[in-house]
């Protein structure tokens, strides 16, 4: 009956996870401001006007077009630009029309919709050909955030895009890794508390065996999303070297418990290594990489995604992915448990 709860809730919350990840549409963003090099045959301020090309992610543009303000932001300063054609939802010719001296040469990218509401994009626009003057100041522009009118999404994040629904799956694994690695570290406390019973190094050979597995889901998962993020399959990062040395540590435990035949002595030494395994775990993937530079949200100063991007529709997966993945995890290792436990009386 136990067996079926762990299951049961488990599988549950990941199919809605799975529903949500699959059918969830992702927030609107954008992606450049690039110039086309044509000339959009308006003068101002003896400035020929140039016509750039604004791509966005997810957005709604052709359904309001004449509704779409594209906006330059520097400090205080706000110039309104030209949409000539709305393309399509994602795509629009823009026109802008600047003094060569302007108060800086790198600006900020913002669009009004009335669907999208107000997005930003930071330094999205650098003008190199031209002079700097911070005493200028531009005709004052008049604007007003517009509030976006979306359904359900998930956030928009420039680096991540899409692939930002791998977090329902990556994250959980290691969240998952670290409940098994605990039960297996307070089983092996208890084992040297009381040498004669085996129970506990059952408990823990069990745990340590389907974390392991969890442990290497949790480097592919994240080795694939380096790949559509970062640009390889593995980069020189403190967290990501760190996930590879705790899942080879635990792998020295299965070593070890493989090369004693003895079964107290196996108990006893096993225990012992299982307690500096999980001292490791916690300080290569907690501590660590919090005082190192990294890529990963959360450490070496980046922001975690609690702090900037886990919004209210994202807790809606992720909070039931993680609890979902740890009953899978406590229902694999009990089944694990019975499988050792009768193997050993089948002998």
């Amino acid at each position: 009956m136990a067996q079926n709860i762990w299951k049961t809730a488990g599988f549950a919350l990941i199919a809605y996870v799975l529903i949500m990840v699959f059918a969830v549409p992702m927030g609107p963003g954008l992606l450049e401001l690039r110039e086309t090099g044509e000339n959009t045959n308006e003068v101002v301020l003896g400035s020929n006007a140039l016509e750039y090309h604004l791509t966005g992610f997810g957005t709604h543009w052709s359904e309001d077009p004449e509704q779409l303000q594209v906006i330059l932001r520097s400090k205080k300063n706000l110039a309104l630009l030209n949409v000539i054609e709305v393309l399509d939802d994602t795509h629009a010719r823009i026109g802008l029309s600047l003094p060569y001296s302007l108060p800086s040469k790198s600006w900020d990218v913002l669009i009004n919709h009335p669907i999208d509401g107000t997005l930003l994009l930071e330094n999205g626009l650098f003008l190199s050909d031209r002079f700097v003057d911070e005493s200028i100041v531009l005709p004052k522009v008049s604007i007003v955030e517009a509030e976006p009118n979306l359904p359900f999404h998930f956030p928009y994040q420039p680096s991540i895009l899409e692939t930002i629904r791998n977090l329902m799956l990556h994250v959980p694994m290691w969240f998952t890794m670290f409940v098994l690695m605990g039960i297996a570290f307070v089983a092996s406390i208890r084992q040297l508390a009381t040498p004669k019973a085996i129970a506990e190094d059952e408990k823990a050979e069990a745990a340590v065996k389907v974390g392991l597995l969890f442990g290497l889901l949790g480097l592919t998962t994240g080795s694939v999303w380096a790949r559509f993020t970062w640009g390889a399959w593995w980069v020189d990062d403190p967290q990501l070297n760190g996930a590879l040395v705790t899942v080879l540590v635990y792998s020295g435990y299965m070593v070890l418990r493989n090369s004693l035949e003895s079964e107290r002595l196996r108990a006893r030494l096993s225990a012992v290594y299982n307690l500096f395994a999980f001292i490791i775990l916690v300080i290569l993937l907690m501590v660590l990489p919090r005082f190192s530079e990294s890529l990963h949200p959360g450490k070496g100063g980046n922001p975690g995604f609690n702090s900037y991007d886990l919004d209210s529709a994202l807790r809606a997966a992720f909070y039931p992915a993680v609890l979902g993945w740890i009953l899978i995890g406590i229902w694999m290792y009990r089944i694990n448990l019975r499988f050792t436990r009768l193997n050993k009386q089948l002998r």
